[in-house]
């Protein structure tokens, strides 16, 4: 089975969402993008987490070995390639640099706040991989901050 590494930042981080999304998924690693910051932009269905070049700033993420089946899983829930685009960044994985997919939503979707929900799946998330939650509060403030108003 071929396989690649993929970069989950947002819900996918839920390790219980991903074994139902992703049957053969193997969670790697925690790690960090650097150079990206965390934001929410929206579409009729909800805001969805994204990320966007911004220098001194990082995003923490969950590194997951994923196999074609998977891909196509999250290409459907991830709407690709209308909502969300694929893009190869690097990462350290395990001391070593490598490169691993993210999805990153189209930048012309507007910011917008997520929903309690969603955003709480993300929060569980950090806290059970011990990231540094001020990140996610601070991509929260920042899309309020820097949206329309528009809350999902």
């Amino acid at each position: 089975m071929k396989t690649k590494l993929y970069i989950a930042y947002g819900s996918n981080m839920d390790i219980r969402q991903m074994a139902f999304r992703c049957p053969t998924a193997k969670l790697i690693c925690t790690s960090e993008v650097d150079g990206y910051r965390l934001l929410f932009r929206g579409s009729q269905t909800g805001a969805y987490a994204t990320i966007e070049k911004a220098n001194g700033y990082k995003v923490p993420v969950i590194v997951w070995e994923i196999g074609e089946t998977d891909e196509m899983n999250l290409d459907r829930y991830e709407g690709f390639p209308a909502f969300y685009y694929k893009k190869d960044l690097t990462v350290s994985v395990n001391g070593k640099l490598e490169k691993a997919m993210a999805y990153i939503m189209d930048e012309r979707r507007s910011l917008g706040e997520p929903s309690y929900r969603y955003y709480k799946v993300i929060e569980d998330a950090y806290s059970e991989f011990h990231l540094d939650i001020n990140i996610l509060e601070k991509a929260l403030e920042d899309t309020i901050a820097e949206g329309d108003g528009d809350v999902y």
